[in-house]
């Protein structure tokens, strides 16, 4: 890249050229009107620190099948082959579980060449099994938007467990804006360790940093291990916070004297990390999804770790990775201290003015195991 391009895109986007773009950067965009447009005004909270928050229009499409469109065609295009009906969002409605929809979002894209996106559900989207992955037309993968696009956003939306009810402005995905093409190496996540503890104790860094399960308890809970969600229940709310009865859709797990656990198929589990983690000011982190090689399981689909998750300076890191996990088609048995998942980093173009937990109203800051906002907490 040339100098005079190297010198604009660190005014653009911060003291380095390339990485994610972090809350105020965001912001400068979004009232600029370049990068991310929007139908409606966008609403308070929406920008996190290293992200943005994604509404739901005011329709939903139900649709006999998940689907890309490919090279070659738009969703509009692919929509007409698999449309059943359609749900009218404005005042609310249900979304089945086991069903599949389609939302236009509020949001779309106009991206400059060298602006590209990443998109994963919200943490409370995740813990209440609601699997929704973000999709562009001519898109050959989920959750990423090409360097240059400009289109609209849709969110793919299937509730795996509990119904749910969802309204025009709900926020279940969010958005990652990255400039360039950060390269992050284990050798760079070493030192970064080094110079604040990522994890408490010895970090197991190979592609990206190892987090283990905890099948045995911990001060934080006693020998409570997890929660599986039960069948039939009522709906949930996603816009509401607090007000539901945790006994009412999960079954608490208690650790055994073995210290492991069979995953039944089809079952959803909350668990949690025996690790503590903490994500550095001018870092995120992203979660890798279900790797085959390390058994039959998806684990965490809400994978975004924002810049400050878990951490204070001059503090160990203080927070457990919260981990949803489905079996696939066998059972499977999992033993304490299992790795189930690696934290892959990058580095922001710019540390935000605040960080995860810091008077935004975050509600994992300091989690041990917890179920999602949505249920009274102990």
């Amino acid at each position: 890249m040339a100098a005079t391009e190297t010198l604009i895109a660190e005014e653009s986007y911060g003291r380095f050229s390339t990485g994610i773009l972090p809350s105020h950067v965001l912001k400068r965009l979004l009232e600029q009107k370049r990068e991310v447009l929007a139908d409606e005004a966008f609403a308070p909270g929406q920008i996190q620190p290293a992200s943005i928050d994604l509404r739901l229009g005011p329709v939903a499409y139900r649709v006999r099948a998940s689907f890309l469109p490919g090279p070659q065609a738009t969703v509009e295009d692919k929509l007409k082959t698999v449309f059943m009906h359609e749900v009218d969002l404005t005042d609310g409605a249900v979304l089945e579980a086991g069903s599949v929809y389609i939302v236009p979002l509020l949001e779309r894209a106009a991206f400059s060449p060298r602006i590209s996106g990443g998109a994963n559900p919200k943490s409370s989207t995740g813990r209440i099994d609601v699997f929704t992955r973000l999709i562009t037309d001519y898109a050959p993968s989920f959750d990423r938007i090409e360097p240059g696009y400009h289109g609209p956003l849709y969110a793919e939306i299937c509730p795996q467990t509990f119904p749910v009810l969802v309204r025009k402005g709900s926020r279940l995905n969010q958005l990652r804006i990255r400039h360039g093409a950060p390269v992050s190496n284990d050798t760079a996540l070493r030192r970064l360790h080094e110079l604040s503890p990522l994890v408490d104790g010895e970090p197991n860094i190979d592609q990206g940093l190892a987090l283990s399960i905890d099948l045995r308890g911990n001060a934080d809970v006693g020998k409570r291990i997890g929660f599986r969600a039960k069948k039939h229940t009522g709906l949930i709310d996603v816009d509401k916070v607090g007000l539901l009865d945790p006994a009412d859709y999960w079954e608490p797990i208690e650790a055994n004297a073995r210290g492991d656990m069979v995953l039944d198929p089809d079952e959803f589990y909350i668990l949690v990390s025996r690790e503590r983690v903490a994500i550095p000011p001018d870092h995120a982190a992203e979660m890798v999804p279900f790797n085959p090689l390390v058994g039959e399981f998806r684990v965490h689909y809400a994978g975004f770790f924002d810049p400050g998750f878990g951490y204070e300076a001059g503090k160990p890191p203080m927070a457990r990775g919260v981990l949803e996990v489905r079996s696939r088609e066998v059972p499977f048995i999992l033993e304490h201290g299992q790795i189930i998942g690696r934290l892959v980093f990058e580095r922001l173009t710019d540390p935000p003015p605040e960080g995860y937990g810091e008077g935004l109203g975050s509600n994992y800051q300091r989690q041990g195991l917890k179920l999602s906002k949505h249920f009274r907490q102990p």
